[in-house]
């Protein structure tokens, strides 16, 4: 394959990327979109593999064969194991490998550097005979004049960073979302003052690494930045995880972009700088939406209480199914608002039914959806969608909102932060100021809660003790279920 058609094929996966993306935000588009990006990087992985700049030996060929059809299988095995509740650990881990594969191919391109200049430097025809036969990176590599080497270290430099603090964040971040670890924000002594010494150090080894310091202060820098990753996500609580994972995504697409600089790649560079924008682009709208700095997602360490939270008042009041059938038989106007236990409870099937059979009455029914509802962005939206339930009552957060005071009942099913008044009433509360879905206003509310807990984030939610919130007690699917016989 000419470097022409390689070329023109990293065009076409280019802009079948970005037309992905295009496509994703959109539930109508989203199913193309996929199968845009799935041709595109099938393209770019054939494209590079089978370019003039891979030369490979016969074993080399067999190696390369057993490594795709490992990843292969891999990747299939783990798309048929994980559930739509596990996408969030899964999206992280992925971060990960993105992050580690960028230190390996920074690693090996100041490796590689070594021995091209150690062959320059032997000056012998052996020598001489060996850089004639360097074939791909390393022929690059061996014609590159001082200046471009001296850039290629800067990038490897911040390659290996950006990727060592992302594989690191992200490992915290899979053991957060799956429970592994603590989703409470935690931070050794000295918080912020330590990842500020790290990043001091890193860019004073910068400075020596470009002048020549050799392989020990990139591998220093590299500790260095494992610990950045590990301690800013550490510091960031449970709450705030989407945005999380979302600004991984961003650091995932940096850490490519550097690869692609690293390794001469074009496709690299476009496809990391999309998806490094992109997700940057996303932690922001997240963060207006949660009313939270963008600066303090970068840096970590918010999802902290600013004092002692306000005492609630009242008693939580449960409600058996034959109450909340006859309200919904009542109603005119019914709101669901959907949370992570709906997920957890693969309940969407069962939400949908009700749905349906609730419109076929005559009665409005929408769905109210805070942008970071789950622990992912969209994911109650491709809950929905995958129970085919209609787009066009599927309304954004800043759609529905003023119309929950008209609302004869709003169905709260497995969602606790996005949901709570005590951001709007409580200025200690650890999500202040952030804009909720303001559900409390409809005539009736009833929550689907598996029990009294205060969830994921740890947060106590006043809407339970209002004197128009009922509790409805229960897995949300079987809750759910035994509704459906008794709508009229």
């Amino acid at each position: 394959m000419t470097i022409g058609i390689v070329k023109a094929a990293y065009i076409a996966a280019a802009i079948l990327f970005i037309l992905a993306l295009g496509g994703l935000s959109g539930q109508e588009s989203a199913k193309r979109a996929v199968w845009y990006g799935i041709v595109g990087m099938a393209l770019a992985v054939l494209a590079t593999i089978f370019g003039p700049e891979v030369v490979l030996s016969p074993s080399g060929w067999v190696v390369l064969a057993v490594m795709l059809a490992i990843g292969a299988s891999a990747g299939t095995y783990v798309a048929g194991r994980v559930k739509m509740t596990e996408m969030p650990q899964l999206v992280a881990a992925l971060h990960s490998f993105v992050g580690l594969a960028a230190v390996f191919i920074g690693f090996n391109a100041e490796l590689e550097l070594g021995r091209i200049h150690a062959l320059i430097a032997a000056g012998t025809p052996e020598a001489a005979d060996t850089l004639n036969a360097l074939a791909g990176f390393a022929k690059v590599l061996a014609h590159k004049t001082a200046t471009e080497v001296s850039i290629l270290k800067v990038e490897v430099f911040l390659g290996v960073f950006i990727g060592a603090v992302t594989f690191t964040g992200s490992v915290v971040a899979f053991g957060k979302l799956a429970g592994k670890v603590n989703g409470k924000a935690k931070k050794l002594p000295g918080g912020h003052y330590l990842n500020a010494a790290a990043a001091i150090g890193s860019a004073v080894l910068l400075v020596e690494f470009f002048n020549g310091a050799g392989i020990w202060s990139l591998a220093l820098m590299t500790l260095l930045a494992l610990f950045i990753g590990y301690h800013l996500i550490m510091g960031i609580g449970g709450a705030d995880m989407p945005v999380v994972v979302s600004m991984l995504n961003s650091y995932s697409g940096w850490a490519a972009a550097a690869i692609g600089f690293t390794l001469s790649n074009d496709l690299l560079i476009v496809t990391g700088a999309l998806v490094g924008s992109s997700g940057a682009i996303l932690s922001y709208i997240m963060c207006r939406a949660m009313n939270r700095s963008f600066i303090s997602v970068i840096l970590g360490g918010f999802g902290n209480t600013a004092g002692p939270a306000m005492a609630i008042t009242g008693e939580m009041v449960a409600i058996d199914a034959d109450g909340v059938a006859a309200a919904l038989n009542d109603a005119e106007s019914v709101i669901i608002i959907p949370g992570y236990g709906m997920a957890v409870a693969q309940a969407q099937q069962s939400v949908a039914e009700l749905t349906r059979k609730l419109r076929a009455k005559g009665k409005t029914v929408r769905f109210g959806i805070h942008p970071v509802a789950g622990r992912l962005p969209g994911h109650m939206n491709v809950l929905l969608a995958e129970a085919k339930v209609p787009y066009d009552i599927v309304l954004e957060m800043d759609e529905i909102n003023e119309d929950f005071p008209t609302t004869d009942v709003a169905i709260v099913i497995g969602a606790n932060d996005i949901v709570n008044p005590a951001a709007q009433e409580d200025p200690n509360s650890p999500i202040a100021g952030m804009p909720v879905l303001e559900c409390w206003k409809a005539k009736q509310v009833f929550v689907s809660k598996r029990g009294q807990g205060t969830g994921y984030s740890g947060i106590e939610n006043p809407l339970f003790y209002k004197e128009n919130t009922r509790m409805f007690y229960g897995d949300g699917k079987k809750s759910i279920d035994t509704l459906l016989p008794m709508i009229e």
